[in-house]
């Protein structure tokens, strides 16, 4: 599939959010604060696959 570099932009902000999130509930396993992330995380991961997909069918150089 042939994407935009407007789709590799955002791609990669979601993706980086979603590494310190998770760098930050491995750093801190036990607390209240890892869990937290973790969770950021997991939401982080569904607002990017629903951004994408919108992205995709919006783009006409995506879809």
């Amino acid at each position: 599939m042939r994407t935009c570099p407007q789709f590799a932009a955002l791609r990669e902000e979601y993706e980086r959010e979603i590494g310190y999130l998770s760098a930050h509930s491995q750093r801190h396993v036990g607390k209240p604060s890892a869990k937290a992330s973790a969770t950021y995380a997991a939401s982080t991961r569904a607002r990017m696959a629903r951004a994408l997909s919108g992205h995709v069918g919006r783009c006409p150089e995506c879809g």
